[in-house]
């Protein structure tokens, strides 16, 4: 089969293909003419935030209006603006490069950061026509506006079909009424992004949803006061009203209809920043915990020397670098343009924000006693990091998004091919051909090793590369049996469809390591690579028992009907009715 350079490297290992010229050579992250003004920026980053003092923001609650303008001055509202809209036109690797070493120092500010820019006016660069661009842009990149994204809403969270606020078109405007709730930098920002019911639910059948630019000036827009949150305390988080506030037609982002599509392109884009910003934490994690390892002592030595904390500091810079390999390989995937990178982004935001909850759970516990106080900066993370896993898609979402839609192309050969074959019973010739198809892929399913649709990986991995081949191949064939025992119903499988996120999630990460650490070993010879291949080996052991777990389970060997049941007595006494006594 030719090569499709659009086509997605992880849809198709649901397929069990492996599109190795989508991954390798591993990308260079950073253009040569961008590479000093990232480079830069890090550094300024870095020189500004050692003047912050998160713990007070965190205590205080809010970001004071003079943070805010250095951030102005710095040009961090226009990091991915155009040049000749007065940004600074960085690539998304180079965005994300800087917004990981945000993260690294301080959640609040990072979060706000990227509330303007991965989400808040990022419909206005992927579909804004020249026009609203040259109104807008501008003033979003000197931060003058900032920008938030209205989806969420009171009874409407993961199932954005289900929201109530209404645009309604009379003449040359539309008429909008509706709240959004939960909406990061809600109390700060002047342009919004909202999304809205341009025609009703009638009939059972949802209406359509548009998106509109949306400013504070045009009156009828308000928000709620300051959220008391869990963690991102500093970071403006409120509810944003709209009371038939009056929007130009010429407003509209993309086509009248289709917001559905704008938001979650804006979305798949925005995970970008957010996976970047889980790298940045992990590493400031680690350096915190190795610090403490190194310092504390227990028995006559320090606690670095024992193998449990060995263990802890290894799985933190083992998921760092992965983290990391997927991050990069997503963003670069992302400036190529034209590519299918939807699955690898939803991906990438599980992992990295399951890392990063790991990373900052398990330094927590490398501190001790010590980690549980409020002057340590443990408890604080904690805190900061846990919104990960829910916001931008929850991860339960994401995997069943990255399941759905992996199994998609699968679905449609198995339908084709039955449609097929039923078709052309008078035609023996025909019907051979296609069941010769069929029967060569069956045969890639069961005869293990020796396959060689990686070929550009360094040798020195030989191992790993062949149990990715085979259990590629182990993951098109659960899809294949799990498709011919659910049918149309696999929607609701949630147990199923998971376990198959899981393997592809597990696959794709190894695959960006093997990839990244091929590219340094090309880059800096084998012998200065030893801590990066034994990473790479580290985590394929872990993830190789994750995926034999799950396609264990995925074959029926699983205790979900238990479970199903467990679950339905819960909810039907509300209440735990075993107690001993």
């Amino acid at each position: 089969m030719p090569f499709d350079p659009n086509a997605s490297f992880g849809k198709s290992l649901f397929f069990g293909e492996i599109l190795e010229d989508q991954i390798f050579p591993y990308p260079d992250v950073f253009s040569t003419e961008q590479s000093e003004t990232v480079k830069t920026l890090v550094d300024a980053v870095d020189k500004y935030m050692q003047t912050i003092d998160s713990r007070k923001l965190d205590r205080e609650a809010e970001l004071p209006p003079a943070l805010i303008q250095s951030l102005r001055d710095m040009g961090m509202f226009g990091l991915l603006v155009p040049e000749e809209h007065g940004g600074l036109g960085l690539s998304n690797s180079g965005y994300a490069r800087v917004m990981q070493q945000i993260a690294s120092w301080d959640g609040s500010i990072a979060v706000t950061m990227g509330a303007h820019t991965s989400i808040g006016f990022k419909g206005l660069l992927l579909f804004g026509n020249d026009a609203q661009k040259a109104k807008y842009l501008p003033k979003l990149a000197t931060g003058e506006m900032i920008a938030a994204f209205c989806l969420t809403e009171p009874g409407s969270g993961s199932d954005a079909f289900s929201i109530k606020t209404s645009a309604r078109r009379e003449g040359d405007h539309y008429v909008l009424n509706g709240d959004k709730i939960w909406i990061t930098n809600g109390g700060i920002a002047d342009f919004f992004t909202v999304f809205a019911k341009t025609t009703p639910d009638k009939d059972g059948k949802k209406g359509s949803i548009t998106a509109f630019a949306v400013t504070r000036d045009m009156g009828g827009v308000t928000n709620g006061p300051h959220e008391d949150k869990m963690g991102l305390r500093a970071s403006s988080t409120t509810s944003v009203f709209f009371d038939n506030v009056k929007v130009p037609v010429e407003n509209v982002l993309g086509e009248e209809g289709k917001g559905f599509k704008v938001a979650m392109s804006i979305l798949n884009h925005g995970r970008t920043g957010l996976g970047a910003g889980a790298v940045g934490g992990q590493k400031r994690l680690l350096q915190l915990a190795t610090a403490h390892a190194n310092e504390r002592k227990q028995f006559g030595r320090t606690i670095g020397s024992f193998g449990k904390i060995k263990e802890k500091l290894a799985r933190m810079a083992v998921n760092t670098y992965v983290s990391e390999s997927l991050c990069y390989l997503v963003s670069s995937t992302i400036d190529r343009h034209g590519v299918d990178y939807s699955l690898e982004g939803a991906a990438t935001k599980v992992f990295n924000s399951e890392a990063l909850w790991t990373a900052a759970d398990e330094a927590l516990q490398i501190a001790a006693g010590m980690g549980y106080m409020k002057e340590a900066p443990y408890e604080q993370v904690v805190r900061d990091v846990r919104i990960n896993r829910i916001f931008e898609g929850t991860n339960e979402i994401l995997r069943l998004y990255v399941g759905l839609t992996g199994i998609q192309k699968p679905g449609e050969y198995l339908k084709g091919l039955g449609r097929e074959l039923s078709s052309s019973l008078n035609d023996p010739i025909k019907s051979f051909g296609m069941l010769r198809e069929y029967a060569v892929r069956k045969v890639k399913q069961t005869v293990p090793y020796g396959r060689t649709q990686i070929t550009k990986a360094h040798e020195s991995m030989r191992e790993q590369i062949a149990y990715v081949e085979d259990a590629v191949q182990a993951l098109a064939a659960l899809c294949e049996t799990v498709l011919r025992r659910h049918g149309h119903e696999i929607v609701e499988k949630q147990f199923a469809v998971t376990r198959i996120a899981d393997v592809a999630i597990d696959l794709l990460a190894l695959c960006a390591a093997i990839a990244r650490t091929t590219r340094l070993i090309e880059q800096r010879g084998f012998e200065k690579c030893t801590n990066e291949l034994n990473m790479t080996f580290a985590f394929y052991s872990d993830a190789r028992r994750r995926v034999r777990a799950n396609l264990r389970a995925g074959a029926g060997r699983n205790n979900d009907e238990e479970l199903k049941l467990v679950a339905d007595a819960a909810l039907a006494s509300g209440k735990y009715d075993n107690d001993v006594l």
